[in-house]
């Protein structure tokens, strides 16, 4: 007989949506009032709404979530989707600042934090698109 997998998801274990609706919300908070995010801020309509949607959507799904994103806007070519904006080491940095301090606001679970942060600084850096970006070279992708 088989034991059933009994492993939770990323998206069961830091608190489920309304986790992801705070985490995002605290997020874009943070993005709107840190004068360091004020570069990446400037990259995004006045209004968050609309893309506050799309990344709880996107983060519900990516952490083993109800797939919200897909369903909707297809695969989600996350580096495709962002060339128009120019991303490099600070931008990223600005970015996961805002992401850093909500996550340690949302998420109770310490290892669950330390572990989604650490993918998400890796997709984050990925995301770089200026010259001299070594995942430009056919690097290994997140």
């Amino acid at each position: 007989m088989t034991e059933p997998n009994t492993e939770l998801s990323m998206f069961e274990r830091i608190g489920g949506a309304d986790v992801i609706d705070r985490l995002v919300e605290n997020f874009y908070a943070r993005m709107d009032t840190l004068p360091e995010a004020r570069t990446v801020r400037d990259m995004h309509d006045s209004d968050l709404g609309p893309i506050a949607k799309d990344l709880k959507r996107y983060l519900s799904e990516w952490t083993g979530g109800p797939k919200l994103y897909s369903v909707e806007k297809g695969h989600p070519r996350l580096r495709q989707r962002h060339f128009g904006f120019s991303i490099g080491p600070a931008e990223r940095d600005a970015w996961l600042l805002c992401m850093r301090g909500a996550l340690d606001d949302e998420i109770a679970d310490v290892k669950a934090k330390e572990e989604l942060f650490a993918t998400i600084a890796k997709l984050a850096d990925w995301m770089r698109n200026q010259a001299g970006n070594p995942h430009d070279a056919r690097a290994a992708r997140p």
